[in-house]
C-alpha cells in the first residue's frame, strides 16, 4: 500500500501551480508566420515535361536552357502541366541531379481540360496556354469518325484555344469527303500525310505553342517525327525526369526548329466532356451566344423535340451554322465506345 503524503511534502506542494509546468506545444499549435518569402530572384520558364512529381522546364523558353523542378511546398496539390508558366527558384544550372523549385505558377491564358468520360467528376488539364489544338486524324486505318473530332473542337473552343483539323494517312483515301462534315463550323484544315508537304503545316505552327491529339495509330508520332527530326534525342536533353519510360506516356512539349513549339500529348481512348454545359459550347461563338440569351431556362439548343422554343431556330442566314453547331451540342451526349479499350501510345 502507497504511504500518505506527510505534512511538509503537502505544504512544498502548494508552493507550485500551473504557472511553474513547462509544455512543450504540439506540432498542429506551434504559432507560424504569415509571412511568405516573395522570391523576388525568381526566373520565369515554361514546363515542358511532367512525369513523378518532377517538371522539366525551360528557361525563359530556351531549350539549352533546361532544368528540372519539384513544386515548392508552399504551392501545396496546385496543378502544373505542360505550357504552364511557371517562376523558379535555388540549382538553375540544369547540372545532373540538380533541382529547382516551382514558387509560382502563372495565371493560364487558355486550357485544354478533358474528364475519362462523361460520368467522371474530375477534369484533367492536358495542356496549358496552347494557342491552337491540331485534331489529328488518320483517313484510313484506323477510318476516321466524326464523334472524337467534335468533341475536341468543343473542348478547344471553351478552352480558349483554336481548332485546326490535321488529317493524316491522304495517301490512303486520297478522295476522302470527311472534311466536308465541318465546313460550317470554319475550321481550317491541313493535310499531314507522309506523303504531304510540310509547309502548310508549319505556316501554321510557327512562333506559337500548339498541342497535338489524335487517337493511337493515327500518325500522330510519325508527323511530331517529322516536324521535329531529333525528337526523340530533344525529349530526354528537356526533360532529364522520364526515367527511361516511353515518351508516348506523358506529354511533352518539343521545340520548333523555325520558332514554336508542339505538345505531343499520349493518344487518347475517349474524350469525356463531362466538366462542359451547352451553354458553355455557344458561348464560345460570338454570333451565336447572344441569342441564347431568349431561349428559356433549361434549354440545351438541340432544336425541336426537345427544345421546341430554342432562340437558335430563329437566326435568319444561320441555319447551317446552328445545324453544324448542334453536331458539338449532339456530342456531348455521346461517348463513342470505339474509343475504348485501345491501348494509349
Amino acid at each position: 500500500m502507497r504511504a500518505r503524503p506527510t505534512g511538509s511534502e503537502l505544504l512544498r506542494r502548494r508552493e507550485y501551480d500551473e504557472s511553474d509546468v513547462r509544455v512543450r506545444p504540439g506540432k498542429g499549435t506551434r504559432p507560424r508566420t504569415k509571412t511568405r518569402p516573395q522570391h523576388l530572384d525568381a526566373e520565369a520558364a515554361m514546363v515542358v515535361s511532367v512525369d513523378r512529381g518532377r517538371w522539366g522546364c525551360v528557361l525563359d523558353g530556351d531549350p539549352p536552357r533546361g532544368v528540372v523542378a519539384m513544386r515548392a511546398r508552399e504551392l501545396g496539390r496546385t496543378p502544373i502541366v505542360v505550357g504552364d508558366q511557371v517562376d523558379l527558384v535555388g540549382d538553375l544550372s540544369g547540372k545532373p541531379d540538380s533541382l529547382a523549385r516551382i514558387v509560382r505558377v502563372t495565371d493560364r491564358r487558355t486550357v485544354l481540360r478533358r474528364t475519362a468520360d462523361d460520368t467522371d467528376p474530375f477534369e484533367r488539364v492536358v495542356v496549358a496556354n496552347a494557342e491552337q489544338l491540331f485534331i489529328v486524324v488518320a483517313l484510313a486505318d484506323p477510318p476516321p469518325r466524326t464523334g472524337f473530332v467534335e468533341r475536341a473542337m468543343v473542348a478547344a473552343y471553351v478552352g480558349g484555344l483554336k481548332p485546326v483539323l490535321c488529317l493524316t494517312k491522304h495517301d490512303l483515301a486520297a478522295d476522302s469527303e470527311f472534311a466536308a462534315a465541318f465546313e460550317d463550323l470554319d475550321l481550317e484544315i491541313v493535310y499531314a500525310g507522309i506523303e504531304d508537304p510540310l509547309e502548310p503545316v508549319l505556316e501554321l505552327l510557327n512562333d506559337t505553342l500548339t498541342a497535338l491529339i489524335g487517337h493511337s495509330g493515327v500518325g500522330k508520332s510519325t508527323l511530331v517525327n517529322r516536324l521535329v527530326p531529333d525528337a526523340d534525342r530533344a525529349v530526354g536533353v528537356v526533360s532529364g525526369v522520364g526515367k527511361g519510360r516511353h515518351t508516348s506516356t506523358q506529354s511533352v512539349a518539343l521545340r520548333l526548329p523555325e520558332g514554336g513549339w508542339v505538345v505531343d500529348t499520349p493518344g487518347v481512348r475517349s474524350f469525356g466532356l463531362a466538366h462542359i454545359t451547352p451553354d458553355d459550347v455557344i458561348g464560345a461563338f460570338s454570333d451565336l451566344a447572344e441569342a441564347i440569351e431568349d431561349c428559356p431556362r433549361g434549354c440545351t439548343h438541340l432544336g425541336p423535340p426537345a427544345d421546341p422554343e430554342c432562340a437558335l431556330d430563329n437566326l435568319p442566314g444561320k441555319q447551317a451554322r446552328v445545324a453544324a453547331i448542334r453536331l458539338l451540342l449532339t456530342a456531348l451526349n455521346t461517348n463513342d465506345p470505339w474509343f475504348r479499350g485501345h491501348a494509349d501510345g
